[in-house]
């Protein structure tokens, strides 16, 4: 039996209820606390999940949400479009995070 797959807006609820109530916006090649105005660098970030998701009418709509800790202790999530909508500084801003930034088990799907 397939899985029915949840979309971002469930995620992100669930995660604002566990603490992740930070919203984090991509801006000038950094990511910027909407709340705060800091601008993040990538290595000032921790992944402690992130989760894909593929439009189920567009396969071109296609999303990652992570969720964010950061050196300071925000805890938020931030939403990126991948695929042939993605913004490419946007995805390198997320490729330059340092690996061991990354939680060992931040790849969701992996673990379903």
């Amino acid at each position: 039996m397939k899985k029915e797959q949840k979309h971002e807006t469930d995620y992100i609820r669930k995660y604002q209820e566990e603490g992740y109530t930070a919203n984090f916006l991509f801006d000038n090649g950094c990511l910027l606390d909407s709340e705060t105005k800091y601008a993040y660098k990538p290595e000032e970030i921790f992944i402690v999940a992130h989760h894909r998701y593929e439009g189920m009418s567009d396969p071109d709509d296609m999303s990652i949400l992570y969720v964010i800790e950061t050196g300071d202790q925000k805890k938020g999530t931030h939403l990126i479009g991948y695929g042939p909508t993605a913004d490419l500084e946007e995805a390198e801003f997320f490729k330059d995070i340092p690996e061991e930034n990354y939680s060992v088990n931040a790849d969701v799907q992996k673990l379903t």
